[in-house]
Order: structure tokens, then sequence, then C-alpha cells
């Protein structure tokens, strides 16, 4: 499992935000990085919330590789269209960020030309990903998940990236409010509150 450091911080200067990379978004990755070979010069990414989608974006606009536009459905249509075309004129490529798997567009002419660009998912973390986030989570909250923590979370977590991110918070938290390490009681609350006791208890 490996991670993309962005050029950007968050937090701490020797704290920069980072992308971890495994199966559910090495494709994006591999794609960003070669954005020539983009139909029209544009590419679309979804994904779901906490995905790393803005992450993303950021990594491809701070590289200078193109222009990202972050949520890119919330904005006006008729604006979007215009600035797919300044793009076309100039070369540039552009990568638009929306979330969820689709996009229902109502301007023709943009759904027409956003269609024929190079569409990206991002897919459910797999075991190892599960892993991975847990650990750069917790790594960036500066906390201890203590022995046998990774072993004991990975098959109890649910394949979600904003649970994931709330699960390693919410054990951050316990370990504050009690005064006491991550051990196996608080890896079990976290998992209860965030997803329920059935998931705390799988064996």
């Amino acid at each position: 499992m490996s991670q993309i450091a962005l050029p950007l911080s968050r937090g701490l200067p020797t704290d920069p935000a980072s992308i971890v990379l495994g199966e559910a978004n090495a494709h994006v990755a591999e794609a960003l990085a070669n954005p020539l070979r983009w139909p029209f010069g544009t590419a679309i990414l979804f994904g779901p919330p906490r995905s790393g989608k803005s992450l993303f974006a950021r990594w491809f606009a701070a590289s200078g590789k193109g222009t990202a536009i972050d949520r890119a459905a919330s904005l006006d249509e008729t604006e979007l269209f215009h600035r797919w075309n300044r793009a076309q004129e100039s070369g540039e490529p552009l990568l638009l960020v929306a979330e969820g798997e689709g996009w229902d567009i109502a301007l023709p002419d943009l759904a027409s030309r956003l269609g024929a660009g190079l569409h990206l998912l991002i897919g459910p973390p797999d075991d190892a990903m599960v892993g991975a986030l847990i650990e750069s989570h917790a790594a960036r909250l500066g906390l201890a998940l203590g022995d046998g923590a990774i072993t004991y979370l990975v098959p109890r977590t649910a394949r979600d990236f904003a649970g994931i991110e709330r699960l390693v918070e919410t054990i951050d938290r316990l370990t504050l409010e009690r005064k006491a390490p991550a051990t196996l009681g608080i890896w079990r609350d976290a998992l209860d509150a965030v997803q329920g006791p059935e998931q705390a208890r799988l064996l």
C-alpha cells in the first residue's frame, strides 16, 4: 500500500495531507498522471464522500497538470460549459469532481461534451486499503491504535470511507475521554458507536 503526499499541507507543515492508494483508486492516480491521454482533455472523477476526490483534485492542480474544479455539479451549468470551452481553446486538461456515481446534467451541450470525457470512479476499499486508511487517519490524529488493532478492526469495519474516518476519530475521542490507551474495549466501543453492536462483536 502506498500514498501520494500532497504538496499542500493540512495541519502542521510536517503533516501533509496524503492520498492512500489501493485497488479502489489506483486507476484514478494513473489516469490523473497522464491527462494528455484523456478524450477531449476532460475527466470527471466520481466517488463516495471522504474517498479522497478533493485531495486528488488538489494534487492534480498543484502538480501543474491542469485545472481542477471540485464539486462541479453544484456550479451553474452555463458557466461550467464556458469553462470547458476555455479549456479546449487553451489545450489545458480539465478535471471535474462530482459526488456519487453519476451526474444528471440538464444542459444538453454540456452533457454531450462531458459524456465524451474520461469517467473515473473511486470504488469501495478492500481489506488492505481499509487497514491503510485506519493507520493513515490515526497518524494524522497522533493516535496510537495499540497492538492488534488493525487485525481486529479491519474485518469489522464497513467498506465506507467516511465511516472509517469516523471510526478512528471515535477511537481517538474515547481515549481522550477515558484517559486510557486504545485497547480492545475502546476499539469495540468505537465500532459500537459508529456501526452498531453487531459489527463490534463479529468473530
